[in-house]
């Protein structure tokens, strides 16, 4: 896996400024619905795996940054930790229902970045800002 992963990482990096960190987003969740590890390892790490960190770096202001960056961690590390915890209770209620589960909330990950995640390639802080108080209205 690692062989894989590592140059998936680094065609990430180049990808993220080519292609656009949404696009990249959006579209490393639906393969993670796939069940061949290779192609959600691979998937996983152009999207989900570090961009969410890029886009909150350039998201928020300046003052909050730390505060922000702070919280967004907690929330991501306790929700890892809740999947984490959970899997085996959940999969020997109901093996094919954890799927699902886990396919619903990559559908709601997907829709959500589509209709609240903006696009920062290009963008100063003061675009990123107004798009996010005209999508948040």
């Amino acid at each position: 896996m690692a062989i894989i992963q590592i140059p998936a990482l680094a065609l990430s990096v180049i990808l993220t400024d080519k292609a656009g960190r949404r696009p990249l987003l959006m579209n490393s969740r639906p393969y993670a619905l796939s069940s061949f590890r290779t192609v959600f390892a691979v998937a996983y790490s152009m999207g989900m795996a570090g961009l969410p960190w890029v886009i909150m770096s350039e998201v928020f202001l300046i003052n909050v940054k730390g505060s922000a960056g702070s919280l967004v961690s907690l929330v991501n590390w306790s929700c890892s930790w809740v999947v984490s915890y959970t899997f085996n209770f959940i999969f020997e209620w109901n093996a094919p229902g954890t799927f699902f589960i886990f396919a619903a909330v990559c559908g709601v990950a997907v829709l959500f970045t589509a209709k609240v995640v903006p696009e920062t390639k290009g963008q100063g802080l003061e675009e990123l800002q107004a798009s996010l108080t005209h999508v948040l209205q």
